[in-house]
């Protein structure tokens, strides 16, 4: 039963990374850019549903809304600023300015609430039982909550107008913009939807590890990208199985071998998945003309 446990326990931590990484895999497919901020918008989320709660009094539901707007609208600010004057550059100028814009959240984070961790508030009490097994609410909203969420993702990508234009551009920018696809608007939605389920996912980690603090994002984030190329980065499905993978190494890892080494397995894993298949799980190899 313990097995089963932590099972329950890495699908929940898993259900987060998968959020969190399809921010990245999604603005990777469409701009092939690493948005190393991305993992700075999750403490951002988390701040914004933390003074949401305490100072507002607003409840975790309203706050959760909330931080996937401002969220969203600042990933919309940051690819406008940051990245769009530097479409056409080459890639590493993209690149080590992404790193600039997580660098200059910190500070700016850090610099407005100190770096001191804040405790999150009590999100929900309690726990269910199945059978011999006990979960938590908030292992149980985490996992809910995630799992719809990448649901109507998959709605929007295969079933609306924006999602047809995603994939369009995705497949080739110069096509698409053609063919009448505002692409700039494209991206834009992009950013937007990730930087939203970046805040969602810190948000929930947020409940589940009830401290916050301006770095928090920085390996949260980094084991979000990870999961996103395990799975294959540019695959959106790839993406929630990377994540789900991360989940249940970390949590096996912790309860059955030690939690020093959690780290070393997890990076373990990326090693041996990009040595059998260097495209990740679900990606496809991408041939380009020299």
């Amino acid at each position: 039963m313990n097995f089963i446990q932590q099972l329950i326990n890495g699908l929940s931590i898993g259900s987060v990374y998968a959020l969190v990484a399809l921010g990245y895999t999604m603005v990777y497919g469409i701009v092939k850019l690493i948005n190393f901020a991305h993992g700075d918008i999750i403490m951002v989320g988390s701040y914004i549903v933390l003074f949401s709660m305490k100072s507002a009094g607003f409840p975790f539901w309203i706050s959760i809304l909330g931080a996937f707007t401002l969220c969203a609208i600042l990933g919309v600010v940051i690819e406008r600023v940051a990245y769009k004057p530097l479409r056409q550059a080459p890639r590493i100028s993209a690149l080590i300015t992404a790193i600039g814009v997580s660098i200059l959240i910190q500070n700016v984070f850090m610099l407005s609430f100190k770096p001191d961790p804040r405790p999150f508030p009590n999100v929900i009490d309690g726990n269910f039982g199945i059978g011999s097994i006990n979960v938590s609410y908030t292992t149980a909203l985490t996992i809910g909550i995630s799992v719809l969420l990448m649901i109507l993702l998959q709605l929007i990508v295969k079933k609306t107008k924006v999602g047809k234009a995603m994939r369009a551009v995705s497949e080739d920018e110069g096509a698409a913009s053609l063919m009448g696809i505002n692409v700039n608007r494209t991206i834009s939605i992009t950013f937007a939807i990730g930087s939203g389920l970046a805040a969602v996912g810190g948000a929930l980690y947020s409940a589940a590890y009830p401290l916050v603090d301006p770095f928090m994002g920085a390996m949260f984030g980094l084991k979000a990208f990870v999961a996103a190329v395990i799975g294959g980065i540019g695959s959106i499905p790839g993406a929630i199985l990377g994540g789900l993978i991360m989940g249940i190494a970390e949590s096996m890892t912790k309860a059955y071998i030690s939690s020093q080494l959690t780290d070393i397995i997890v990076f373990g894993i990326l090693i041996v998945v990009l040595l059998v298949k260097p495209s990740g799980i679900m990606g496809k190899n991408v041939k380009e003309k020299v």
